[in-house]
């Protein structure tokens, strides 16, 4: 995740073997798929609904996810900081947990 300052919501979880972070849209019903998803599979993972960032860390999100090689579309889910997925692909979301 980018910035300790911007609101990072963390979900426990039993499975914590891998480290998952999410960029989001507080209204997008793909995203709040792939929090529901995550949470019943019981990952551990931490998300920021971009939508609730102020402009500076929208920038700062966006460039993040191009340094990764994505496109700003959400979700963009991010496994071990090396598996970038963007949308909400259950299958790739496995594949990279290992599941």
């Amino acid at each position: 995740m980018v910035s300790e300052k911007m609101k990072v919501v963390k979900v426990s979880g039993k499975n914590k073997e891998h480290k998952v972070s999410m960029y989001t849209i507080s209204t997008c019903a793909w995203c709040n798929l792939a929090k529901n998803f995550l949470k019943d599979k019981g990952f551990e993972y931490e998300y920021v609904d971009v939508d609730l960032c102020n402009e500076e860390e929208k920038g700062k999100i966006r460039r993040d996810i191009q340094r990764r090689g994505g496109k700003p579309s959400y979700p963009t889910i991010i496994i071990d900081n090396k598996n970038l997925i963007t949308g909400f692909h259950k299958d790739k979301i496995m594949e990279a947990l290992g599941s």
